[in-house]
């Protein structure tokens, strides 16, 4: 009873950060210079004008009113439409934008968690010798070098000396979307991989120390079964915090490769939407970039205590 308590004050939790986010960008939108009537009416549009349509749009209203109206109709899922380009509903905005984004950056998680993982155990089992230096030298690179850098290094090896992967999204893609999107996963995966890496490294040289790895040493245990089946299960447990973490950074960071390689996901929605002062787009893409975020990291506050006992004895 008591953890299924500590997992509903999570989700309180959650759903007070979403309504933050949601105020946050309410305000923002309702204090911009250039509200959804203008866009309307057009740069000919005369003083009445404006009042007219603000008035028909609900606009003239205090905007405490016009938010309790936006979270009811959120709440229901619906999040008005699109003052700029084909007027749109959002909510088919999100449903078009929304898989690309979750694809590009559930790969890059799966990329940045597998890499990172796998050279961080190296680096820890061979502590101080030429592997560990080797995952240290890569992993520093990794976080140094930023993606501003490392894209068009890596767009002009593989893509204009070596001619194998594509620069730019293509509507028809008939070698799958894999292909092209091997470069930005990549890109984006690059650090988050070298901070787990890092952090990998680090909680296996702690617990390759400790009393149960000698014992199970003294023991005759394979050390491969010793490091793997032992060792890395108790490791990983704090590396799980990071990878939610790090999601956060590649859903923001995937509004960069959006408009890098023309992907036309959510970041490349908002990014499109703030330019046009679309506000309801706005706020609906920065609401469900934050949903997903939240719902993540939700996510693995929650596996954490069936993993490990002792979190979930600290919990109760």
């Amino acid at each position: 009873m008591k953890l299924a308590h500590a997992i509903s004050l999570r989700l309180l939790f959650g759903a007070l950060s979403l309504l933050f986010i949601s105020l946050v960008t309410f305000v923002a939108g309702a204090m911009a210079p250039y509200d959804a009537a203008t866009i309307e009416a057009g740069e000919k549009a005369t003083a009445a004008d404006l009042v007219r349509i603000r008035h028909e749009m609900g606009l003239d209203r205090p905007w405490p009113v016009r938010y309790v109206e936006y979270l009811e109709n959120a709440a229901h899922g619906d999040f008005g439409h699109s003052y700029a380009g084909q007027k749109k509903p959002v909510n088919q905005i999100i449903a078009e934008r929304l898989p690309i984004t979750a694809e590009v950056a559930g790969l890059a998680i799966i990329l940045a968690a597998g890499v990172g993982i796998g050279l961080g155990t190296l680096g820890g089992i061979y502590r101080n010798k030429a592997p560990d230096r080797a995952v240290l030298t890569l992993s520093t690179l990794g976080v140094t070098v930023p993606n501003f850098v490392l894209a068009p290094l890596l767009v002009y090896i593989f893509a204009y000396k070596l001619n194998q992967l594509p620069v730019t999204w293509k509507m028809d893609r008939p070698q799958g979307d894999f292909y092209y999107l091997v470069l930005p996963v990549t890109i984006l995966a690059a650090r988050p991989a070298a901070m787990i890496t890092r952090l990998t490294r680090q909680s296996m040289i702690d617990t390759l120390q400790q009393e149960f790895i000698r014992m199970g040493i003294a023991k005759g245990v394979p050390r491969f079964r010793l490091n793997v089946r032992h060792a890395l299960r108790n490791a990983i447990l704090p590396v799980a915090t990071a990878i939610g973490t790090s999601f956060g950074f590649l859903l923001t960071g995937s509004f960069v490769m959006d408009r890098a390689f023309t992907i036309p996901g959510i970041g490349s929605a908002t990014i499109e939407a703030i330019t046009s002062n679309d506000m309801p787009v706005v706020q609906a893409c920065v609401l469900v970039t934050g949903a997903m975020f939240i719902g993540i990291n939700m996510l693995v506050d929650i596996v954490l205590p069936f993993l490990d006992p002792r979190i979930r004895e600290s919990q109760v």
